[in-house]
């Protein structure tokens, strides 16, 4: 018999027939699935899953009075102070701005055979987390606005705060949220002793190139080993963040059992800002695009820390400008509580009279509309809309 349940009522032995909701709401889940281990109930509960149906007659049904279990009740989360979205904004692009100049000179003295000074960049780190927790999304909006010309070195930063951000996500620990960020800056930092003109090429590589530049992560380990003191994780995510669950990676080819949780999260981190930044030779994709098309690529992520990236970055981050069913157009200000199809948006254009109207806050959480999709503001003769975003 099918019975649809709320997800704090699953227990191991159940048979999930299926999931509630859109495909953007659990993206890479099987139609169907057993739970055989509490960490498959986890890992719905990290996907922002509210309800599921299971099939009682292929497994258990739920138990009396049924609760959720202690070890699966959401974790308290400090209170951290927050400041205004837009100055948090403010403060993100302050700090972006201030780590272009560091991670520049970090490369320029990998590429010229120099020691490596990290303590301005354990800095940054910090900097980095502390916009991150005033406010989860600010920072990795600022970071999607790099140029064409600045991915080389910006790339770094986006990825150090996608690493930190999925660590609060999966719930680690201070310390090794902090590593997870040193290990993001660092993950690339092998690129600077590939050849300019391969690095800089503005067009596809050619599979020569592409051999060359699959070198970057054992020449950036070797680089980040002579430094000495540099920890385990910076050293892990830099070698194996190319590697693959289904053992296809480079440069070891590793099978999924021998390929680290950070390693993991750091291959999703770098493959979503890579495919989402502009290059010069290709547009970046929408990142509701990006997520669609990750979720198709069998064998390449984690389920579960893929689930929890999608929870960390939203489907519609913070400060896109998307259009409603109703026709009113806005910036997203605000993630959704409970889905991620239903972030909280301030509309201000009407594409129907393709004027501006009184700003408002939209909860699509309740409200009856819905978002139809990411549109470009420049298209509808918008200019900066960060000024929204208060």
């Amino acid at each position: 018999m099918l019975k649809k349940v709320r997800v704090e009522q699953l227990r191991e032995g159940m048979f999930v027939h299926k999931i509630v909701g859109s495909w953007l709401e659990h993206p890479f889940w099987r139609t169907s699935l057993v739970l055989k281990e509490r960490k498959d109930i986890e890992a719905l509960r990290a996907g922002g899953i509210a309800e599921v149906w299971i099939d009682t007659d292929k497994g258990l049904d739920i138990a009396p009075a049924a609760a959720a279990p202690a070890e699966l009740a959401p974790k308290a989360q400090a209170a951290q102070p927050r400041l205004a979205l837009s100055e948090e904004m403010a403060a993100a692009g302050r700090v972006y701005t201030k780590s272009k100049a560091i991670v520049r000179a970090l490369f320029t003295e990998a590429r010229l055979g120099r020691a490596l000074d990290t303590q301005g960049v354990e800095e940054l780190v910090d900097e980095i987390s502390h916009s991150l927790q005033r406010n989860p999304w600010a920072l990795i909006s600022v970071a999607r606005l790099k140029t064409a010309d600045e991915y080389t070195y910006m790339h770094s930063v986006a990825v150090c705060a996608l690493m930190m951000a999925l660590a609060r996500q999966l719930g680690l620990d201070a310390q090794t949220t902090r590593e997870a960020g040193l290990a993001g800056m660092l993950h690339d930092i092998g690129k600077a002793k590939m050849p300019l003109e391969i690095l800089n090429k503005p067009g596809k590589l050619t599979d020569e190139e592409f051999a060359v530049m699959r070198g970057h992560p054992e020449a950036g380990h070797g680089m980040l080993l002579q430094m000495g003191d540099m920890g385990k994780i910076a050293l892990d995510v830099c070698l194996h963040h190319h590697e693959r669950m289904d053992g296809t990676g480079y440069p070891h080819k590793l099978p999924a059992e021998r390929i680290s949780r950070l390693a993991r999260m750091g291959a999703v981190c770098d493959v979503y800002d890579a495919v989402t930044s502009d290059r010069p030779y290709k547009k970046g994709w929408d990142p509701t695009e990006a997520l669609r098309r990750m979720a198709t690529w069998a064998g390449h992520f984690d389920e579960e820390i893929f689930h929890a990236f999608v929870k960390s970055v939203g489907i519609y981050p913070i400060g896109s400008f998307v259009r409603l069913e109703s026709g009113l157009m806005g910036v997203v200000v605000e993630q959704g509580e409970v889905s991620l199809l239903r972030p909280k948006v301030k509309t201000f254009y009407s594409a129907k009279s393709r004027a501006y109207v009184l700003p408002k806050v939209v909860d699509l959480a309740r409200s009856t509309d819905g978002i139809v999709g990411p549109e470009n503001p420049q298209a509808w003769g918008i200019g900066k809309i960060e000024g929204f975003l208060d």
